[in-house]
């Protein structure tokens, strides 16, 4: 994770970060999943623009052979919001 972060330019500081904001949507769309659906939408939205974040990242940097990984996240997360907007 280190080597693919440092070819798209991420800081050295930041991968646990960011890493801590994935988890903390994925705990949030499980929260929406159980009962709190403001709470799964929100998560959601926020996957959405991480990955968005993501793929822009791999654009700026030319890292284009493991782009498919953020993209897939970003359609795994973008379907997530649709179905919990949905109700």
């Amino acid at each position: 994770m280190l080597a693919n972060s440092a070819k798209v330019h991420v800081p050295r500081s930041l991968p646990q970060l960011l890493g801590a904001v994935k988890l903390a949507g994925a705990f949030g769309l499980l929260v929406g999943l159980v009962g709190m659906p403001a709470i799964g939408i929100t998560a959601a939205t926020g996957l959405v623009l991480f990955f968005i974040g993501a793929l822009i990242a791999h654009v700026r940097a030319r890292v284009l052979y493991n782009i498919a990984f953020p993209g897939a996240y970003l359609v795994l997360s973008a379907a997530s919001l649709v179905l919990m907007t949905a109700d």
